[in-house]
């Protein structure tokens, strides 16, 4: 079992240039994220600001979150 974890481990391990990559994404989504709570500080709508919100992060994230929901 231990092996097979490892392994699991050795798989999981990315190039310099992929780690680069995530770390763009990151804070590509960070600054996304940033601007739909701007948004909804300047009380334009929670659909408006969704709607630029997925937008900026369209390729990004996972989902139409941007690889973020919360509950309201």
């Amino acid at each position: 079992m231990l092996a097979l974890g490892a392994g699991a481990v050795a798989q999981e391990r990315h190039t310099p240039e992929q780690i680069r990559r995530d770390i763009e994404r990151h804070r590509a989504m960070a600054a996304a994220h940033e601007a739909a709570a701007r948004c909804l500080e300047r009380n334009q709508g929670h659909e408006t600001c969704q709607n630029q919100l997925q937008a900026a992060c369209k390729g990004l994230g996972i989902g139409k979150h941007c690889g973020m929901k919360h509950a309201h």
